[in-house]
């Protein structure tokens, strides 16, 4: 009997093809993350900055103040018009996901046109399901519009169809022009996200947000040290508990009105739970478990056709299937069940003031 039981057993690797097969890995990761994630000395992520800046009718819009944002940088101008332009997207990219959400919110899907565009795994380069100027890739969009161009080729692109060149690729821009530039043939054209009376607070919450939660559960699931992970990670849910706080007596960040920094954040809490939680390593807390954070994911999903613009499926493809050094096997869950976002949110009345 225990003959039998030894031929059909096999027994674990040696301790040399263990310390073997741990270094090739760690080798090759180390080579596939410093490509993917930019590090600074100390293993931590270092996000680089977009190249396209330009603007629309520069003389009524004012530039968000994000480390991101170099308001120096001479920029050319481009006239509002119905039609014109289009935004490339990402559906999984939180980036490319602000401008959709703005673009909803604004009603200006008439006046701006979408393409949708897919992570390649094997290539590691956003493609078009069918061709877009005559061409199947990014990379050969961002060339067509600036020939020469050897950067990153990111999403979101705002694109000018008429002179065939990318106006701008930094999001915190383009949903800033969406929101006033365009209004003209906008549905909803009274709804400003950026007004002149909040926009100093506004740009408080940019400013930390961005840091801390947007890119700081990149800095997290990118860190490639331990240290540069703790110091991400205490961040990012410093300021997590801080936002629980502030919305226990606000509506949105700003008081009643609705902002651009609540679309900002908005498109990171949306993606939080489905991926942030377990391939990022942001697993202290989830979102719904937070009793104010939760209800206010709630109320922003519930907003007039913003839950049009959030796609479970590309979101979970794009994370677990395309991102190998953090998910070598490429399974991608089954879950979570995101149902609940449909719930009460009760925050109807959160920060009004009462009138005898």
């Amino acid at each position: 009997m225990n003959k039998q039981i030894k031929k059909q057993g096999k027994s674990l690797p040696s301790g040399f093809m263990i310390k073997l097969g741990k270094f090739v890995w760690t080798t090759m990761w180390k080579f596939m993350m410093s490509n993917l994630a930019p590090r600074s000395k100390t293993g931590a992520y270092v996000r680089p900055e977009s190249q396209f800046r330009n603007l629309i009718d520069t003389t009524d819009i004012a530039t968000p103040n994000i480390a991101t944002v170099d308001v120096n940088s001479p920029k050319s101008t481009y006239q509002s018009a119905k039609g014109r332009y289009r935004l490339y997207v990402g559906l999984g990219c939180p980036w490319a996901h602000r401008t959709l959400v703005v673009r909803a919110l604004k009603g200006l899907e008439d006046s701006i046109e979408v393409s949708i565009v897919f992570p390649s795994p094997d290539r590691g380069i956003w493609i078009f399901s069918q061709e877009e100027e005559g061409l199947r890739t990014l990379p050969e969009l961002y060339n067509l519009g600036s020939p020469g161009y050897q950067g990153r080729c990111t999403v979101p692109v705002l694109w000018d169809k008429q002179t065939q060149t990318i106006v701008n690729n930094e999001s915190a821009e383009i949903i800033v022009i969406l929101n006033s530039q365009f209004n003209d043939f906008a549905t909803n054209p009274t709804l400003d996200l950026y007004p002149e009376k909040l926009r100093s607070q506004i740009d408080e919450w940019n400013e930390k947000i961005y840091h801390t939660v947007n890119n700081g559960v990149y800095r997290c699931g990118f860190a490639q040290t331990q240290s540069a992970y703790d110091q991400a990670c205490d961040e990012l849910f410093t300021t997590l508990n801080e936002i629980d706080a502030v919305l226990a007596t606000n509506r949105y960040l700003c008081g009643e009105e609705l902002t651009i920094a609540d679309v900002r954040l908005f498109t990171t809490l949306f993606r939080f739970d489905i991926v942030y939680y377990g391939l990022f390593k942001c697993n202290r807390r989830r979102i719904r478990d937070y009793q104010n954070l939760g209800s206010y994911l709630r109320d922003l999903y519930q907003l007039p056709k913003v839950s049009e613009t959030c796609d479970l499926n590309s979101i979970k493809q794009d994370y677990y299937g395309n991102l190998f050094p953090l998910n070598p096997g490429g399974i991608i869950p089954s879950g979570p069940d995101i149902r609940n976002l449909w719930e009460p949110h009760n925050r109807q009345n959160i920060g009004k003031k009462v009138v005898n």
